[in-house]
């Protein structure tokens, strides 16, 4: 505590030098001050004392002025000692002081002995202080880095189990994040916050997780499947939200709801039958990356089509197929993105 800077401010030479005399010849080797009360939040911005020692009755601004000043300058969470010591005897200005932030008040002529045991008492409790909020600070960004860590491996997981589903029929096994990229960026196109958008990233990449249960004898088909094949197939959107369901995480429950809703049509001609904005937003969006990344890459059953053509048909499923709006944030993507999804095969 030796080494903590003092701040003396008081506008009399004789009243300044007794102070620095008493504390030096107790030990302390950190001591400013000044006569110039207009000096005092200067000299505390540049010194970061430990501990003020401040006269009230000066010229302007005077020790209450000053102690507004300081206030100012310090957070609702810092502890900042100041040491009124005055000739005012009068108990409403030690009530004024106080509220304003003095913490303890000594009255002239000082006892030098009390002066300094009570400066002491104050230091070490600044001193108490100043390392109860390093703990909490350090403690903060410890919880802070374990949160992100536990974010990340949760992120980490969605994505390798959407590989799960990519697998069974994407030979890149990159569908899955494609359309997820994808999805993410026609949210953020139509105007959903950044963080909602955000979370596309991760819930879309699940839409296929129902394929785990369609066999490959259906799933690998090189030619058309027969009616009743292709009601299996259609069992996956269904298997995936049974999958993805009773979650509380609200990540897992938007993934549910596109992994149910992503083979709706705008027109009702889908899975389920349901149509317009009965199908919920996340379905709609998923949908048109779906259908675009399945158009430009190959299949068992199909050619890979070049992007002008995939993207005219997504032109030409608007408000059939595709919402019109949703169509419309996907073909006005930078054309880049097009063709980052397709070169990513």
């Amino acid at each position: 505590m030796l080494e903590a800077p003092i701040l003396i401010v008081d506008d009399r030479e004789e009243n300044v030098a007794l102070l620095r005399s008493i504390l030096e010849h107790a030990g302390h080797t950190s001591l400013h001050t000044t006569t110039d009360s207009s000096r005092a939040v200067e000299l505390f911005e540049q010194v970061h004392p430990e501990l003020v020692l401040l006269d009230l009755h000066m010229p302007e601004p005077d020790g209450f002025a000053i102690l507004r000043q300081l206030e100012a300058l310090t957070g609702p969470d810092d502890y900042l000692p100041v040491f009124v010591i005055t000739a005012e005897l009068d108990e409403h200005a030690r009530q004024e002081a106080l509220s304003l932030g003095a913490k303890d008040f000594i009255t002239k002529p000082v006892n030098a002995t009390e002066m300094v045991l009570r400066m002491r008492n104050l230091l070490h409790a600044r001193l108490l202080h100043t390392r109860e909020r390093q703990m909490n600070e350090t403690l903060e960004r410890k919880v802070a880095e374990r949160t992100r860590e536990l974010e990340e491996a949760q992120f980490e997981i969605l994505d390798r189990l959407a590989l799960v589903g990519d697998f069974r029929d994407d030979a890149t096994g990159q569908h899955a994040r494609r359309v997820a990229t994808s999805a993410m960026l026609v949210a953020r196109s139509i105007g959903l916050p950044a963080g909602q958008a955000n979370l596309y990233r991760w819930a879309a990449g699940l839409h296929d997780i129902g394929k785990i249960a369609i066999p490959d004898s259906i799933l690998l088909k090189p030619g058309p499947l027969t009616v009743d094949e292709f009601e299996e197939v259609k069992m996956h959107t269904q298997i995936g939200a049974q999958v993805l369901s009773g979650s509380r995480f609200p990540i897992l429950e938007l993934a549910r709801l596109i992994a149910f809703t992503h083979h709706e049509r705008w027109d009702g001609r889908g899975y389920m039958g349901m149509a317009g904005e009965d199908i919920p937003l996340p379905g709609r969006i998923v949908a048109v990356c779906d259908v675009f990344d399945a158009l430009v890459h190959e299949r068992p059953y199909k050619h890979a089509w070049r992007v002008e053509d995939a993207l005219a048909e997504i032109d030409r499923q608007r408000g059939k197929m595709f919402e019109p709006r949703v169509a419309d944030a996907f073909l006005a993507l930078p054309r880049a993105v097009h063709c980052t999804v397709r070169r990513a095969a």
